[in-house]
C-alpha cells in the first residue's frame, strides 16, 4: 500500500489525502516522509499559475538531486523544489533564507501551469506525490486563495500512518 500525507489549510479548515511515487521519486519522498510534519503560512503563486505552496527549511542534506522532474504539473501533482541560498526573491522571507536558502511545498490545483520564473527562468520541480481524495474540496479552498487572498491561511503537511 502506498504512504500516504494529508494537506490542510487551516484557516479554510479543508484537508486532502495524497499517495506518495514512492517508485518515481524514491529519495524525495522518504527525506519529507522522514520530515513530516510541516507547517508554515501559504501563499499562492504569481507566475505559475495554479500553485498554493509553503516554504520550509531544508530538511534534506545535501539538498536532494531532482527526480521525477515536471515543469508543467496537473491539478492534484504535489511538488518539491529547492532553492539554494539567495534565489528567493521575496523581501518577506529573503532573510530567512539566505543562509540556508529553502523548499517549496506545493500543490496544483488546475490545468495548464507552466513552471518558468521572471527572475531565474525555466524551474523543474519533483513530482513527489498525486492527491486521491477530496481533491474537489481542495481545488475550490485553493482557487478561494486565488480570489479571496491567502493572509492568515497555512498549510500543513503530515502523515497518515
Amino acid at each position: 500500500m502506498p504512504r500516504q500525507i494529508e494537506l490542510t489549510l487551516t484557516r479554510r479548515n479543508v484537508t486532502c489525502t495524497a499517495e506518495l511515487l514512492d517508485d518515481l521519486a524514491p529519495r524525495t519522498c522518504e527525506a519529507i516522509w522522514e520530515a513530516l510534519p510541516q507547517e508554515g503560512d501559504a501563499f499562492h503563486a504569481k507566475y505559475a499559475s495554479n500553485e498554493v505552496y509553503t516554504l520550509v527549511p531544508p530538511f534534506a542534506d545535501p539538498p536532494l538531486p531532482l527526480e521525477n522532474p515536471t515543469m508543467t504539473p496537473i491539478t492534484g501533482d504535489l511538488l518539491y523544489f529547492y532553492f539554494a541560498p539567495g534565489l528567493i526573491p521575496r523581501p518577506d522571507v529573503r532573510a530567512q533564507s539566505q543562509d540556508t536558502g529553502l523548499v517549496d511545498l506545493a500543490i496544483f490545483y488546475g490545468r495548464d501551469n507552466l513552471l518558468i520564473s521572471p527572475q531565474l527562468g525555466p524551474i523543474q520541480g519533483c513530482r513527489f506525490g498525486s492527491v486521491t481524495e477530496n481533491l474537489e474540496a481542495m481545488v475550490e479552498a485553493c482557487d478561494s486563495i486565488w480570489r479571496e487572498g491567502f493572509a492568515g491561511e497555512r498549510l500543513r503537511w503530515t502523515r497518515v500512518e
